[in-house]
This record gives C-alpha cells, structure tokens and sequence, in this order.
C-alpha cells in the first residue's frame, strides 16, 4: 500500500521569505516600523507566518542585503535610516522623458509582473484587487484615479519581494502613469476616459495571470498595458 501524499509544510514551503519580505517591506514603506524602530522579532515573526525560524532568518538577511535594517548583535534587527537624495532622479519636464520612462518600465515591470505572480500572497493578491476595484470606482475623475493605478503598480513591485524593484517604482512616484505628465490645459476638453477604461482591461489581465500564477502571461499583460499606455500618451 502507497503511502499517501503528504501536504507541502509551510515552515518550509518556497517562496515564503519573499512573502515576509514583501510585507515587511511595506510596514517600513508606510511608515508602520520608522527609522530607528526596532523590527518584530524572531518568534513574532515566527508565530505571525506559521513558518520556521530559517525561513524568518532568510527574510531578515534579505533585508539586511538591500539596505533597510541592520541587526545589532544580542540586540535586534532596526529599521535604517534612508537618505531620498541618493535615489533615482528623473528629468520630468519632456515629451522624452515620458518615453523614456515608459521604456524603463517596460524592461522593469514586465519581469516585475512574472515575479510577482510567482512569488505574491494572499494578502497582497486582495490588495491588488482592492487597488482595481478603487481605479473603477474613480475613472470618471481623471486626476482621482491616479492613486489607485499607482497603487496597483507598486503592489506588484512589492510582491515580487525584491526591494530594488520597490525602491525604483517608488522613486518614479506618480510620473509612472503618462496622464499626470499633461497639466489640465494641454489636457483642454479631451476626455482621457475611454483611455482609462482600457488601461482598466489591461491591469485585470495582468491580475487574473498573476491570481492563476503564471509568469509568462503575467509578463506579456504587463508589456502589452505599457505598449499601450505609450501609444495612448503619443495619441493625447
């Protein structure tokens, strides 16, 4: 008699550093744990993720390998002190630069997407879904939906677990949708909401590859919205 398949154990199942990592790393980014503030320890960790402490440990080195915490021997691992003026700095005041940036993006948030859906959770998974359904409830007030789309670009940084994707995504603010670089008077009487109903389509494709956790679809959503957010912004 075969022994009957055993459940994956989540102390030691893959992909769960870059969960805690991921969530970690946005408390730091809203300002949840400040600079300075001592991070949640070991077994908290550990009792808040139902993982093991190796698992726990892995998340913290990451950490500690991008930059955001450093850990005091017998002490703790603290929240470091992050100095904005040596991040990224873009010229935001050309038509180029607007191309310039969707074309970094395309490089960086296609993989961005694929990681994503590899790695996500169900928490962040939730928030994506909180961050469309916010878009759609804002389209009609073009500036109102600006927050929304954001969010739901940043979210998929940040469930990549990858900081570096985070930290750049965050730096390119709110210049990552094209409709923010054209002031209300270029904008005159066009309407951009047609524009926004199909950038719409194109994040819940991205959503619905990432929920199923397939990174070749989720990869080719993501570069067909930003192929296409390039020729709606050439349009406008």
């Amino acid at each position: 008699m075969q022994d009957e398949p055993q459940a994956p154990d989540r102390k030691r199942s893959p992909g769960l550093a870059h969960e805690i990592v991921a969530g970690l790393i946005q408390r730091i980014r809203l300002g949840q744990i400040a600079p300075g503030e001592k991070m949640p320890s070991e077994s908290t960790l550990v009792r808040e993720h139902g993982v093991s402490r190796t698992v726990v440990r892995e998340a913290i080195s990451q950490l500690q390998a991008s930059g955001l915490v450093e850990t005091r021997h017998g002490i703790g691992t603290f929240v470091l002190a992050r100095d904005e003026r040596q991040g990224l700095h873009l010229t935001r005041d050309t038509e180029l630069s607007v191309r310039g940036i969707l074309e970094l993006r395309l490089g960086l948030e296609t993989q961005a997407a694929a990681l994503a859906a590899v790695r996500r959770s169900e928490a962040q998974l939730l928030q994506m879904r909180q961050a469309l359904d916010d878009y759609q409830n804002s389209l009609t007030n073009n500036d109102s939906s600006v927050e929304a789309d954001v969010r739901f670009h940043r979210l998929i940084a940040e469930a990549t677990g990858n900081v570096y994707f985070t930290d750049i995504i965050h730096h390119l603010g709110s210049s990552v949708i094209p409709r923010t670089r054209i002031n209300a008077q270029e904008r005159g009487a066009t309407d951009l909401t047609p524009f926004g109903r199909q950038a719409n389509q194109e994040h819940e494709a991205i959503l619905k590859a990432i929920r199923r956790q397939d990174p070749d679809a989720a990869r080719a959503a993501m570069w067909l919205h930003l192929s296409n957010s390039l020729e709606r912004m050439t349009a406008s």
